[in-house]
């Protein structure tokens, strides 16, 4: 227990901390407010309150990669949680004279023993898990912790900002936790020689207080001072700079997943106002344009660069970095805090956070979502600035722009006439809508598969699968229209609007029972995005299934049997907006396994695939500079595995990893699954002829 004089200079340290620090966690909120939208109803912060606790609590992200670290991040996390249970024990035993086991703040209850157990066991793990971190960044120089040379940092990044700030934080927890254990030993020693027991309930705290066997009863009272001085001084030293470590992630990673609300799928990006006359400026190009969550994302940002390990941009070699954005917004937010809360302008984001190039190199595939471990979304300020490019400054790759000529003039992004949308059907019974207005399902078919060579054959091999299991369908043909993903994905959220405000009300008229797909991205904005320029904002509005989907549900009513015959090893490319954005892993799969296909995966498969590298619009332009093409290190990782055939599930997977096996001159195959199955069905017809 404190004396007189400690408690009085304990309470004015305390004062002392607790006003500084507010006046940092002031500048803190205001700078997030300077962010545009609004904050979340107390309504809605009830609804996702659980959710939020959930994934704070059980790190749900963190397990997707680098496990070994996960497991010692999660030591010291949930110790830290447990430790504000710790801490508020100690200040008890240092204020007032609780008698009892081992003087615990519990007392002699039953749960004394337990709680003392729990807090030495935690401060161990806290302490391993700090010395490995400490000796993978410092010693190890681990090179996942750094950037390539051509990506955009912040000068105090480049001058080993991070490196300092990981360093502070680290030693502060180390002295922390290390002098409250040591406290720990001392009062064991203590209590050891005055009734000749330890307190086998703290098994490393009590092993290591017989090294204090031999100390005076006063040296091993200073020895208690001093470690409850050390260990709850730090906090209030530390506390008014915790707000600039990196150390903030522990609280605003929480408030990151309260902000986040719930999406029809992980990439739905949110609608733009355009009829609103006073917004100017559409887009975000400076950090008080971007919407406030993302705000929390640069302080939630725990600078493990897990997003940067799965990012295709930068794992081929190119200026982006998601990890480096938030990293930039971070120390920008830092070094002009005060400007920044007060309501100055910031500069743009292109001048420091992130380089023009690396905007337009993003597939937007979605991988630093899924992956982040803290929920931070830097493809939705890539997204954002995209659209700050496109729409205020009119300034995009210029390769855009026959996409976007076509899209407006003709419907579809290959510029070519509505007339020709159905010219892959010729000869195949395929029935229009008029021809079949009751039809179960209603085919959207997509611009690729209707006038890409390559995509054609797939739509041929859909409409053969469907006729033979006698599905009753229906196309919209020359009504139907671009779903506007392109146009979306890389800025021009106006093409998008006007392409879903046509393709709803046709949609309405028509009224599909379901509708089915060969394109993710058609899947993505129809079924997960129309909804927010409809006059009725549901995400159900429209029933959208991918083909693997309906022809799985066909297989599981014995409606398609078949055999699939291929020569060698198969894969399956998982595309991104299947996969990932929307979790639709298993019905591709259950296809080739129902075709008596063993199925090799890759590596990088599921909801953790890789990218093909035609998102975000990348199929209609250039692809930025960098060490190798998306597709080709897709292509090889198929190849790593021995695979003969590569099986996909999206037209655009398609092309690219057809032109990449084409490249690679291997003989080696990429067809979609739909083509394998109808492939199938013409050998079976053709065998049965013959032996008719």
């Amino acid at each position: 227990m404190l004396t007189f004089a400690e408690k009085l200079l304990f309470l004015a340290a305390v004062a002392v901390s607790f006003y500084l620090s507010y006046l940092q966690f002031r500048r803190v909120y205001l700078t997030i407010r300077r962010g545009s939208g609004a904050f979340p109803t107390r309504n809605e912060i009830v609804e996702r309150l659980a959710r939020a606790a959930c994934k704070w609590l059980t790190f749900g992200n963190l397990w997707k990669s680098r496990r070994g670290a996960g497991i010692f991040h999660a030591l010291i996390a949930w110790g830290f949680v447990f430790y504000l249970l710790v801490n508020f024990g100690d200040l008890l035993q240092g204020y007032f004279p609780i008698r009892g086991a081992q003087n615990n703040p519990l007392g002699d209850s039953p749960l004394g023993a337990p709680y003392r157990f729990l807090a030495d066991i935690v401060t161990v793990a806290i302490l391993m898990g700090m010395v490995y971190f400490l000796l993978r960044r410092f010693v190890f120089n681990a090179p996942a912790l750094g950037y390539h040379d051509n990506v955009q940092l912040v000068e105090e990044v480049k001058s080993g900002g991070i490196r300092r700030d990981s360093l502070l934080v680290g030693v502060f927890i180390l002295l922390h936790v290390g002098f409250r254990f040591l406290g720990e030993t001392f009062t064991i020693a203590l209590t050891r020689q005055l009734t000749g027991q330890g307190d086998p309930a703290q098994p490393f705290a009590n092993s290591i207080s017989h090294v204090w066997g031999g100390l005076s009863a006063s040296a091993l009272i200073l020895g208690q001072h001093v470690g409850w001085w050390v260990a709850l001084g730090l906090i209030l030293a530390f506390l008014p700079y915790f707000p600039r470590t990196k150390h903030l992630h522990l609280i605003m990673s929480g408030i990151n997943f309260l902000a986040r609300p719930q999406r029809a799928s992980l990439g739905e990006l949110p609608p733009l106002d355009f009829e609103d006359e006073t917004i100017e400026e559409f887009g975000a190009a400076r950090l008080e344009q971007l919407p406030w969550p993302h705000l929390v994302d640069a302080y939630a940002c725990i600078m493990c660069n897990r997003c940067q390990d799965v990012c295709p941009a930068y794992i081929t070699g190119k200026e982006l970095s998601p990890a480096a954005l938030e990293i930039n917004k971070r120390y920008a937010i830092n070094g002009h805090a005060d400007a920044i809360a007060a309501g100055a302008d910031t500069p743009s984001l292109l001048d420091y956070a992130i380089s023009e190039s690396a905007v337009w190199a993003c597939t937007a595939c979605g991988a630093c979502i899924d992956i982040c471990p803290v929920g931070n979304e830097p493809m939705f300020d890539i997204m954002h600035l995209r659209r700050y490019q496109a729409l205020t400054k009119d300034s995009f790759p210029q390769s855009l722009q026959q996409a976007y000529r076509g899209i407006e003039r003709q419907g579809n992004p290959w510029n070519q006439s509505a007339r020709e949308r159905l010219a892959w059907a010729e000869g195949l019974a395929v029935p229009t809508i008029e021809e079949n207005p009751e039809a179960d399902i209603l085919w959207w078919v997509g611009c690729a598969p209707s006038y890409d060579p390559r995509a054609r054959q797939t739509a041929q091999a859909f409409a053969k699968v469907l006729n033979h299991a006698g599905v009753n369908y229906a196309v919209l043909g020359e009504m139907e229209s671009c779903s506007g993903d392109a146009a979306r994905r890389s800025g021009r959220e106006d093409l998008f609007w006007g392409m879903a405000e046509t393709n709803i009300e046709l949609l309405n008229e028509v009224t599909p029972k379901r509708i089915v797909t060969t394109c993710p991205h058609c899947l993505q904005a129809i079924g997960k995005e129309y909804h927010q320029y409809s006059q009725r904002d549901d995400p159900q509005q429209f029933e959208v299934i991918h083909h693997t989907q309906l022809l799985a549900e066909l297989v599981a009513t014995r409606r398609l049997e078949y055999n699939i015959q291929q020569n060698g090893l198969v894969t399956f490319h998982d595309p991104c907006y299947l996969g990932r954005h929307n979790g639709i892993v298993d019905a591709p799969r259950e296809l080739l396994q129902a075709g008596n296909i063993q199925l090799e995966e890759m590596p990088r498969h599921g909801q953790q695939s890789f990218c093909c590298g035609a998102g975000g619009a990348q199929f209609w332009k250039e692809e930025e500079p960098g060490e190798r093409a998306v597709n080709k290190e897709r292509y090889a990782e198929a190849r790593a595995i021995g695979a003969e055939t590569v099986a996909v599930g999206c037209p655009f997977c398609l092309t690219m990893m057809t032109d990449a096996a084409n490249s690679a001159q291997e003989g080696v195959t990429v067809k979609d699954i739909v083509e394998l199955i109808a492939e199938s069905l013409d050998s079976a017809e053709k065998a049965a002829s013959g032996s008719g």
